[in-house]
């Protein structure tokens, strides 16, 4: 077999697809399918409801209404094997379904990704279990795009950070091994934090169990480093906390801000977008009803417009909507100027294509008119200024007075919070008397149901007190990068240039447009190992002489090794070896001259801006290296401070 080109989304994605249809199909005619709401946005990413219909699905339910009817004798349920809640649900609807129907029904149950001691014992007490037939889907990697891949895995973050469960950890770790399996392994596996470490020693484990497995020695081509690989660099969450609770500035961004993004998926009101093309219009008596309809938008490659848009900075969005709808009208006129049937009939060829943008360009100019007049309230540009001051250096307690007056305004919790655990992650925490004070603050104004809030921030290290030996304020020196238990961004700022007064947002020439001014220190970190020159010379300056004081043969975290004991977290370099004689024949057959793919991976998920950066950065390395981003999940400010908030109301009854 030849040696893989790169690493293929799409054959990921049509893997999954496989893999589901094969156990649908294994069930025999008709069926109704009962899924976890959690995974039916995954799922959809691959698999259309047509696609499902035409392998024998009648009807889809979700888990969690428990409203299964018996219209069909197959019944198959599709949930997370991870969660003790969904076995308990699908043993009570099958003891239901038993008793209330007179039909014998043939159930099936597909764990999501693999199945668990838990729920076999679940079922088992329940005595289900020898009446069903159970099999597992291992559904781990999903593309959300070409380049880049998602776990199926719900709350990622929540699980990581608060309820401290590494589970994502090892599914991150079993979603990594089929690419090893499959390319070859990863040459140098590189990255920054405890989680992060977590991962890498748990890869090394794999990859020595699948060598001591006995059909591991029919595929020597997994057990050799990859020729179309260079590296595996994994990043935690918990590095870098500052830049997911930033407002995010990008077009994609700040939909997800705005709206949420969910799967390539926002739900927007239509009095916003308007109906879906083909839809007919309401008569207007009835607009009052259609007031809180909403629509679902792709978001994703397949819309062009969409793909040029979501990288760039919000600010130059609106001149790009007008160049590609002066660009449209101009090619529609040019209709008129069809002289012969072979150009009436080229132009005709193109109508759908060119109605299709049309579409998108009224979707995304209204979502951009919605986006203007969220980012010129006052309250935005409030809680902008005061993130950038904080993100700047500037005194703090300088900014409690806005944060006060915010809350006096009965803005949403979570806007407040935002703010809080940015000045405790950027200053090592509050000083105790004010951390006081707005904890008192906030019972006050939104009800003493968050103790528990705050009690969650504060395990998560998102709101603490500063105490008098934080080294956040001592210079973090003498033991290894691993000693490092805080991220100080007083000395990163400097080392690392987090921090671009000018920034060129129309052409940008750094990753900092994302944020108009902050470059988000995960991604620095990134540049660190893969674009050595140039961050050195965004740091020093262009005619500063960095070809001296770092090799350009330099690997690994060569060069950076000072900035690192700034950084929160394990520092790890390993390489991975293989035969030699093996691996020197293989290389001769590649070649030298191939670009070979960077796999990044960010535990506990990544923001839609630190993507966007990923992506400049991709597109100064082309021709070079091609990166693959992989995360467990995707999130913002939202979810990070969501994962917090308690949703129950204990003081109205």
């Amino acid at each position: 077999m030849s040696p893989h080109p790169g690493i293929d989304t799409d054959a990921i994605k049509d893997k999954a697809r496989k893999d589901l249809l094969d156990l649908l199909e294994g069930v025999r005619g008709k069926k109704n399918l009962v899924i976890e709401q959690s995974l039916a946005g995954p799922i959809g990413l691959f698999a259309k409801f047509s696609t499902l219909q035409d392998y024998g699905v009648d009807k889809v339910f979700f888990l969690e209404n428990d409203n299964l009817d018996t219209s069909q004798k197959n019944i198959v349920f599709l949930a997370s094997g991870e969660k003790a809640n969904n076995c308990v649900a699908i043993a009570a609807q099958i003891k239901r379904l038993q008793q209330a129907s007179s039909i014998e029904h043939e159930v099936s149950v597909i764990w999501v990704p693999r199945r668990t001691l838990v729920c076999n014992k679940i079922l088992e007490e329940a005595g289900v279990l020898g009446d069903i037939s159970v099999e597992a889907l291992p559904l781990h990697f999903l593309p959300l795009d070409q380049d880049v891949l998602t776990l199926a895995y719900d709350d990622p973050f929540a699980d990581l950070y608060l309820r401290k469960d590494p589970t994502s950890i090892f599914l991150a770790a079993q979603a990594l091994m089929p690419i090893q399996h499959r390319y070859g392994l990863f040459p140098r596996i590189i990255g920054k934090g405890d989680n992060a470490h977590r991962l890498m020693q748990l890869l090394l484990r794999m990859r020595s169990e699948a060598a001591a497995d006995e059909n591991a020695a029919t595929s020597k081509r997994g057990m050799m480093p990859s020729a179309s690989i260079e590296s595996l660099i994994i990043i935690d969450r918990e590095v870098d906390m500052v830049t997911p609770l930033l407002t995010q500035l990008t077009y994609e961004g700040l939909i997800d801000e705005m709206f949420g993004i969910k799967n390539n998926q926002a739900e927007i009101d239509t009095s916003i977008v308007g109906q879906a093309p083909g839809q007919q219009p309401k008569a207007q008596n009835s607009a009052p009803q259609q007031q809180g309809l909403k629509r679902k938008i792709q978001l994703d490659s397949s819309d062009k417009l969409y793909d040029q848009l979501r990288d760039a900075n919000f600010a130059i969005v609106g001149p790009l909507l007008n160049k590609v709808a002066r660009r449209l009208a101009g090619e529609y006129e040019s209709r008129h100027g069809a002289k012969s049937t072979s150009e009436l009939r080229e132009f005709v060829n193109k109508l759908p294509g060119y109605q299709a943008e049309q579409q998108s360009l009224k979707t995304h100019t209204n979502l951009t008119e919605e986006a203007l007049k969220y980012t010129q309230t006052d309250t935005f540009n409030r809680v902008l200024e005061v993130q950038q001051n904080l993100v700047s250096g500037s005194d703090p307690s300088s900014q409690h007075d806005t944060i006060e007056e915010l809350m006096a305004r009965d803005q949403p919790l979570p806007t407040i919070l935002r703010l809080l655990c940015l000045e405790s992650t950027i200053s090592g925490g509050l000083r105790p008397k004010d951390l006081d004070h707005f904890k008192r603050h906030i019972l006050h104004a939104y009800g003493y149901q968050h103790l528990l809030t705050l009690h969650n921030l504060e395990k998560m290290g998102l709101l603490v007190a500063r105490s008098a030996a934080n080294p956040f304020y001592i210079p973090v020196g003498g033991g290894g990068a691993s000693e490092s238990n805080i991220t100080n961004y007083n000395t990163l700022r400097k080392s690392l240039r987090l921090i671009v007064d000018e920034v060129n947002e129309q052409d940008p020439n750094d990753i900092a447009y994302v944020y108009s001014g902050y470059a988000p220190l995960s991604v620095r970190l990134v540049q660190a190992i893969i674009q050595k020159q140039e961050l050195l010379s965004t740091i020093r300056g262009p005619s500063s002489d960095t070809q001296s004081s770092t090799p350009s043969a330099a690997s690994g975290w060569q060069g950076f090794e000072d900035v690192l004991r700034s950084v929160k977290g394990e520092t790890f370099n390993k390489i991975q070896k293989g035969d030699e004689a093996a691996v020197k024949s293989r290389h001769m057959l590649m070649g030298s001259g191939k670009v070979k793919t960077v796999v990044v991976m960010f535990m506990g998920g990544i923001t839609r801006t630190e993507i966007a950066a990923l992506r400049f950065v991709g597109k100064q390395l082309e021709g070079r290296k091609r990166l693959l981003i992989c995360t467990t999940g995707v999130v913002g400010g939202r979810e990070v401070v969501g994962a917090a908030v308690e949703k129950g109301d204990f003081g109205k009854g």
